[in-house]
């Protein structure tokens, strides 16, 4: 019979959590009766419900008014929802059976913030960065034929975020169960260190700990397997564990298929531990087999090819799901990203939720993995500057060994805008955080972003990372090029440009920090703050120094929080950033990346074509395409041919008419090809009264799994098929089947509506509603939209095993 039973079990915690928002006395207690505390799923965001006030983790900040700094309150610089503050979780579990002499580990992928963790009333551990992931063994604490309470608590400190950080267990927790002798905690590192034609070599470092103090003999076979399950590749070697060993290995492997944005192939690395011929652990890493090269003059190469790093840049929430972590929710907003011609994600400013890497590495992203927004320096009274001297390098070395095998990274970040920049120690901090990364993962260069970049030229700081990151600093390139050709260089963060999907006001013209009453920004894609652009500048200083690795847009999705340029007024509550809005619809700046980011056939009208009361005044039309050129027609009149001109700065990304009057009817834009010929066509139409509702869910069949979601946009349309592009109608929703709605939102950057309900006002004649499957309960879900006075809709998704 085998001395050694299952060799590694990995259980899931998600569900059957009691939570409550206070701290009551022996909360970590075993005893203690939980049954009036709230039963949540991990992962789990507390704030998200809301409610919404001006009063939650209200900073002080510096506005400029009549050309003077002043300070005044940020009422909604953290999204105006109740994060600050206490809160406990408890999870009642068993271990597996035949766990006598096992070892047990929980992991948490993310605990925001300040977190403790208990079991069975004894203190385990804390890990106070809200965005790291940790590891805690708790074998001597375990009981194993009875039940185990794990506690957790969760101290979120006010003013210690610039956006909204979430609350609470938001991202996965998980109880890993293995033998004395196994594989340790992040305990692969994969290198390609030879690519050659269609063979690779791949070297595979393996720690293996033991905790029987017997320094046994054990061997270690690794197997690669290839993309279509294929067994490729196999090695074994043999050595004693005393008390751990760090075993590497090197394999060849032949026909290579190899990742790349465009074909994400992946490998499996299968790591058997044996002692005496007996299987003691099974560890698997998937892995990608891919080249990247940097160069000062050329730029960066994958594979050999010379490609353009066309970036953004994303905070972790979700929207109206808020922080708590969900697949789908992030392969949604990966797949509208891809649609746009992204390719790259820079992980502002914090280390990611490993779905999201697991994801970029399945669907062709490039990744620049950032660790903190602060060092010693700090920017917010409880920012990470409390933890740095005591906990910077456990996290950096963390990040690095979670993320380090996966294909989709290309560089470490260690800094976004730091203090640090203007400081005499600058260069030596900035050393100790790059030598961690080099002595973690040689293989990658590290990166920093400086807004403040003559400083950090001066003071020595741009020349310890291997690439500096410039934020916002487009009309420097060129100068820095000449200045310092040895250098790599890229737009680390770029634009800030600000709108409102389907706001519109006239005169159109650029725009800094210019506030309305309706704490609304145009969408013609003109405003900024000021120290930002509009895309079409970056569009221009890229082409011209074409040595830039490429951009990071400031951003791909609106987040919850920092709602410049409205710092002082409520109820602003989340950014106005965004190419994309904060439910996940595009707004007009999604057309004008993808005309010149993608090969994609694009063609965009706007604005709106409903103006009562303009009739006869000028309003612009702009058209953004990736053709050349397009004839305007309004009510069958021609308004003109525009043709793209690179001697202008707008029109040379964008088609505009300046001085079309307005009056009702029909927009009609034709573009035409190289050749001259008619191509393609669009039109836009004044939409009449709104007469019904029209539900678009963005997938008809989900998982039953209790995670899956299906995104269901709302249209408020008129009688003609025109979607009524000024509609704020109230639409409720009801939902038969097995399936829940898990939130509603719309866009609106200025709205206290709860994203936790089952009603949503329409925000220029569009909403969302969210569903959810249920756990193993499959069916058709039947949704339901009603409003006052239309005509109300149905859909209905299906969720399958």
């Amino acid at each position: 019979m085998s001395r050694y039973h299952d060799a590694r079990q990995v259980l899931l915690f998600t569900s059957d959590w009691r939570f409550t928002r206070s701290d009551p006395e022996g909360a970590a207690d075993p005893s203690l009766d939980d049954s009036d505390w709230e039963s949540v799923r991990v992962p789990h965001d507390w704030a998200i419900k809301g409610p919404f006030h001006r009063n939650n983790d209200v900073q002080v900040t510096t506005i400029i008014e009549d050309g003077e700094k002043k300070p005044a309150e940020h009422t909604g610089r953290t999204g105006g929802l109740p994060h600050v503050g206490l809160g406990w979780y408890r999870k009642r579990f068993t271990v597996p059976d035949g766990s006598h002499g096992k070892r047990f580990f929980v992991e948490f992928d993310g605990v925001m913030s300040h977190s403790t963790v208990y079991l069975n009333g004894q203190e385990i551990g804390s890990w106070p960065y809200g965005y790291a992931s940790f590891c805690f063994e708790i074998t001597d604490h375990v009981r194993l034929d009875e039940e185990n309470v794990l506690a957790v608590r969760v101290d979120n400190p006010p003013s210690a975020s610039r956006w909204y950080p979430g609350a609470g267990i938001y991202r996965h927790v998980r109880l890993t169960v293995v033998n004395p002798v196994h594989v340790a905690h992040w305990g692969t590192y994969i290198t390609t260190p030879e690519i050659s034609g269609d063979e690779a070599t791949v070297t595979v470092r393996t720690e293996i700990v033991d905790h029987t103090d017997t320094a046994p003999d054990v061997e270690l076979t690794t197997q690669i397997w290839d993309p279509a399950g294929e067994y490729v590749s196999v090695v074994m070697s043999a050595d004693t564990v005393d008390p751990s060993v760090c075993m590497e290995q090197t394999l060849r492997v032949e026909d290579v298929r190899r990742w790349d944005v465009d074909d994400p192939q992946l490998y499996r690395a299968v790591s058997k531990v044996a002692i005496d011929g007996e299987l003691v652990d099974q560890y698997e890493t998937t892995f990608g087999i891919r080249e990247i090269r940097f160069d000062a003059d050329d730029g960066f190469f994958l594979n050999g090819r010379n490609l353009k790093l066309n970036g953004v840049c994303l905070h972790h929430d979700l929207g109206p799901l808020g922080a708590a972590v969900s697949r789908r929710g992030i392969e949604r907003q990966l797949e509208m990203l891809k649609e746009m011609g992204c390719n790259a994600i820079r992980t502002s400013h914090n280390p990611p939720a490993p779905e999201l890497l697991e994801l970029c590495d399945t669907m062709g992203f490039l990744v620049i993995d950032e660790a903190f927004d602060e060092w010693k320096s700090g920017k917010c009274k409880n920012g990470y500057h409390t933890l740095f001297d005591e906990w910077a390098e456990k996290d950096l070395t963390a990040m690095i060994r979670r993320d380090r095998n996966h294909p989709c990274v290309i560089m470490w970040s260690i800094g976004n805008e730091i203090g640090e920049q203007r400081l005499d120690d600058g260069a030596e901090v900035a050393r100790f955080l790059t030598d961690i990364c080099h002595r973690e993962d040689p293989t990658r260069p590290v990166t920093a972003a400086f807004n403040q970049s003559d400083q950090a030229i001066e003071n020595g700081l741009a020349d310890v990372v291997d690439i500096p990151g410039w934020n916002y600093k487009c009309r420097m390139y060129r100068q820095y090029r000449e200045e310092h050709p040895e250098w790599i260089q890229y737009g680390s963060e770029t634009e800030s440009c600000v709108s409102s999907r389907g706001e519109y006001y006239f005169p159109v013209e650029e725009e800094k920090d210019v506030r309305r009453e309706t704490l609304q920004v145009t969408s013609y894609d003109v405003a900024d703050p000021g120290w930002g652009y509009p895309p079409d500048y970056e569009f221009k200083a890229l082409e011209e120094c074409p040595s830039m690795l490429g951009e990071f847009v400031w951003t791909g999705f609106d987040y919850l929080g920092e709602p410049t340029p409205y710092k002082e007024e409520w109820p602003s509550r989340s950014s106005y950033f965004g190419i994309i809005d904060l439910c996940g619809i595009p707004k007009d700046r999604y057309y004008l990346y993808q005309s010149h980011w993608s090969d994609k056939e694009v063609l965009h009208l706007l604005p709106h074509w409903n103006w009562e009361g303009r009739e006869g005044e000028i309003t612009p039309v702009y058209c953004y395409t990736s053709f050349e050129s397009a004839e305007l027609f309004l009510n069958g009149r021609s308004l003109g041919i525009r043709e793209k001109d690179p001697q202008s700065l707008f029109n040379r990304y964008r088609l505009i008419w300046d001085e079309v009057k307005y009056e009702p009817g029909t927009l009609k834009v034709i573009a035409f090809d190289r050749a001259g010929r008619p191509a393609v066509e669009r039109e836009i139409r004044t939409a009449g009264a709104p007469e019904r509702i029209e539900l678009s869910p963005d997938r008809a069949e989900i998982r039953a799994d209790g995670t899956d979601l299906s995104f269901i946009t709302v249209r408020i349309m008129d009688s003609d098929e025109n979607l009524c592009p000024l509609a704020d109608n109230l639409v409720r929703f009801s939902v038969t089947g097995p399936g829940d709605i898990v939130a509603v939102g719309n866009g609106n950057p200025a709205s206290t509506e709860p994203f936790v309900a089952n009603c949503r006002k329409a925000f220029h004649g569009l909403c969302m509603v969210i569903l959810r499957s249920r756990q193993e309960a499959e069916g058709e879900v039947r949704i339901k939209a009603v409003s006052e006075g239309l005509r109300e809709a149905e859909t209905t998704v299906a969720c399958r095993p």
